[in-house]
């Protein structure tokens, strides 16, 4: 089923990541099941870019000013040589879901119980809100 991903910080106007399609199992019945699959996709996503090596990398302007628009001009490249385990990000994002640090919207709806049933309809739209860690420096 396709469900509208969007990503927003608390600390931020613009949403981390815009209104996008998802591809989730059917199998998707509870909160933990969404939170699993969401970081399924992403860590696919990260293994997938990883692997597309360009042999020459440029960017024409249109592409220049889309990213400058969103904050950040750059080709994309990801530099981390490490493989991330999906198991560990699965367990983290799960951990950090139990300490607070981001909630879960369902149509508008907060996501509470890690285990309670829930329906995810084709074309629903989840949202996931991140809290800003507040630090910084005496002056």
């Amino acid at each position: 089923m396709n469900v509208w991903i969007t990503v927003k910080s608390l600390g931020k106007r613009k949403p981390v990541l815009a209104k996008q399609a998802a591809e989730l199992p059917e199998t998707t019945h509870t909160l933990r099941q969404l939170i699993e699959n969401m970081v399924a996709l992403q860590v696919k996503a990260f293994q997938d870019k990883k692997q597309q090596a360009e042999w020459l990398a440029y960017l024409m302007s249109d592409e220049i000013e889309a990213q400058g628009a969103a904050g950040k001009v750059g080709f994309g490249t990801v530099y981390n040589e490490g493989v991330p385990d999906l198991v560990v990000a699965m367990e983290t994002a799960i951990t950090a879901y139990e300490d607070g640090l981001y909630k879960v919207f369902l149509n508008d709806e907060e996501l509470q119980k890690l285990d309670e049933s829930l329906v995810v309809k084709d074309g629903d739209n989840v949202v996931f809100i991140r809290f800003t860690m507040l630090a910084g420096r005496l002056w």
